[in-house]
């Protein structure tokens, strides 16, 4: 009886284990935001790439899913008010622009205080964020501004001018109004009478159409997809360098609550997003400049020695980052040389050694 009773009960249980439900995939919701536009690149991109590439290695175990909402566009923060909107929580994962926060965010300066280098995204968007995972100071800027840096996301392939009137030479800057959105500003202080004047870039087609400004420092791509050949028609192709302008972030109290499974993917996701930002970015270039032409723009290639002239006119703004930082007692100088050499080592080559204190 006992023996029947026994076999009855395995039974019994082994059924009950069969037919009992598979763990429940749990579902976590997640908040992003940028200011810009849904059509901005990184934004596009944001949507096409990162959160579809997420939830499949999710979907790999299937013990989380995220319930993503998208809120772009200034519909929860304006382009400047990324940072701040994830310090208090207004979103859970965020684009952050950082060129608009260098007295926050210093060490994210790094590639915009070394122009005329890297006209290649991929190479400045790799070295910077090698940087930031090599030296704790810039992840602890985020830190402190209550967030946990993911990665770095370089959406430009470099620099140009883009003007209403023709600009052959350095000279032809001299006493103009030329918009930039940050550090960038610095590389007109060697330009006779240039004045630059800040602007995001939603903002640059208006400064220029309206007069504020003759000329705008952005990128073909942005150029193309603003529209700005309607009212800067012409092109200065002086190649001053790829510069880091996004960095994924996430609210810390929001990560604290993460399973480490989901910030593991996380992690792994945005290191792949900023490979294939930035490969976008590079791929997009030669088309964008074409469409620039096709829509009405010329565009002037800046002589090698015009180049270096620009340049060497610029005060060291490279040291001034580095040594801002060791007199707080980090580690610019050692930053500065190791981002030069990951450089180096990708085959790039400043027009002007910014590590040499005295040139």
């Amino acid at each position: 009886m006992f023996a029947k009773l026994t076999r009855r009960t395995a039974l019994a249980l082994s059924m009950a284990v069969f037919a009992a439900p598979a763990m429940a995939t749990e579902t976590i919701k997640a908040v992003v935001i940028d200011g810009y536009p849904a059509r901005a690149l990184w934004v596009k991109e944001f949507t096409d790439f990162f959160i579809p590439e997420v939830d499949k290695r999710l979907a790999e175990s299937g013990n989380y899913k995220i319930e993503w909402q998208e809120s772009y566009g200034g519909s929860i923060v304006k382009p400047k008010g990324v940072l701040e909107g994830i310090k208090l929580g207004l979103g859970d994962i965020g684009i952050v622009t950082t060129i608009f926060h260098s007295s926050k965010l210093p060490t994210q300066a790094i590639s915009a205080v070394t122009p005329f280098i890297a006209p290649d995204a991929r190479a400045v968007a790799k070295a910077v964020d090698e940087i930031a995972k090599e030296y704790p100071t810039m992840q602890n800027e985020f830190a402190a501004q209550n967030q946990v840096y993911l990665a770095t996301g370089v959406v430009l392939d470099t620099y140009q001018v883009f003007s209403t009137e023709p600009v052959n030479s350095l000279s032809d800057l001299e006493g103009k109004k030329i918009a930039g959105a940050g550090m960038n500003l610095r590389y007109l202080e060697g330009i006779e009478g240039a004045a630059g004047v800040r602007g995001g870039l939603t903002d640059f087609y208006n400064m220029v159409q309206t007069g504020l400004v003759d000329a705008a420092m952005l990128w073909p791509e942005a150029a193309k997809t603003f529209k700005i050949a309607e009212v800067a028609p012409y092109m200065l192709r002086a190649d001053l360098g790829a510069v880091n302008s996004k960095t994924i972030t996430v609210n810390k109290d929001y990560w604290e609550g993460l399973p480490d499974e989901v910030k593991d993917v996380l992690q792994e996701v945005a290191v792949l997003y900023r490979d294939h930002v930035a490969g976008i970015a590079m791929d997009r270039a030669e088309a964008s400049r074409q469409a620039y032409v096709d829509g009405g723009g010329a565009i002037v290639e800046m002589d090698a020695s015009e180049r270096a002239a620009w340049a060497a006119a610029m005060p060291n703004i490279a040291q001034e980052w580095a040594a801002g930082l060791d007199e707080k007692g980090e580690p610019g100088t050692e930053m500065l040389n190791a981002y030069l050499a990951k450089l180096a080592a990708a085959g790039y080559q400043p027009v002007r050694d910014w590590a040499a204190a005295t040139n």
